[in-house]
């Protein structure tokens, strides 16, 4: 029992220290995980340390821990858990980059950014959910600490349409160059498509964001667009406002 408590001050204490920033960015060390780096060149390790440099990957390997008092370095025991990536490039594990360095994510790689995620001990690192993972450190900052969300969660698509159709001025009908496609952008947050003469061809709900517009098809799929000087892409059309 009194094992348990102290490690559960430490790491709250750790949290403190990675979520208080005092003017002075201290680097931090994960520790003693199985560390798969999805780096061709790098490989994995049974057991090893990852150390961070505000949103940056500066070591990967074992040994590091033993430079973290040099280093004033906030450590954060990762014992059992596996460490990857968070963001995952298929092509590094393979080597088929030709630059190692041409993606800024993707692997733990030194230099790279620090996206990061610790799965809970004893996860296997080839199946596993969102519910396995224990620490998540996107561009140097943690998101997610031992299983909960850090700070406020961010701001999610309201379920309802309707709820932003009216902050834009996009709405009306909108038809490609060649006369194929034209969509008509409702003012209740609907569209509706004609292609080819065919009506309704596809319809659902759309939301805009700045300038960027996303589609969800009554069939179930998404797609996108964007506003550019007034004109409209999507899908490889462009559409002017009629």
């Amino acid at each position: 029992m009194t094992t348990t408590v102290s490690a559960r001050i430490d790491d709250r204490e750790t949290l403190d220290a990675l979520t208080h920033t005092t003017g002075v960015t201290r680097p931090v060390l994960l520790t003693g995980g199985r560390v798969r780096t999805l780096d061709a060149m790098i490989g994995e390790w049974a057991e090893a340390d990852v150390l961070l440099g505000g949103d940056r990957i500066v070591g990967v390997g074992p040994g590091l821990i033993t430079a973290a008092g040099d280093d004033n370095a906030i450590v954060v025991e990762c014992r059992g858990g596996t460490v990857l990536p968070a963001l995952i490039d298929l092509a590094a594990p393979l080597g088929s980059r030709k630059n190692r360095f041409d993606t800024d994510a993707g692997s733990i790689t030194p230099g790279k950014r620090a996206d990061i995620v610790v799965l809970r001990p004893n996860t296997p690192a080839d199946r596993f959910t969102a519910d396995d993972i224990d620490i998540m450190i996107l561009a140097g900052r943690v998101v997610f600490w031992r299983g909960e969300p850090v700070g406020e969660p961010p701001a999610t698509t309201p379920a309802d349409p309707s709820l932003t159709a009216g902050d834009h001025d996009y709405a009306g009908m909108w038809v490609d160059e060649t006369g194929f496609l034209h969509q008509e952008l409702l003012p209740n947050g609907r569209y509706d498509e004609t292609r080819g003469g065919r009506p309704h061809a596809y319809q659902g709900r759309y939301w805009i964001n700045g300038d960027r517009i996303d589609y969800l098809d009554d069939l179930g799929f998404w797609a996108f667009g964007e506003f550019r000087d007034g004109v409209l892409h999507h899908a490889g059309y462009v559409l002017h406002r009629r």
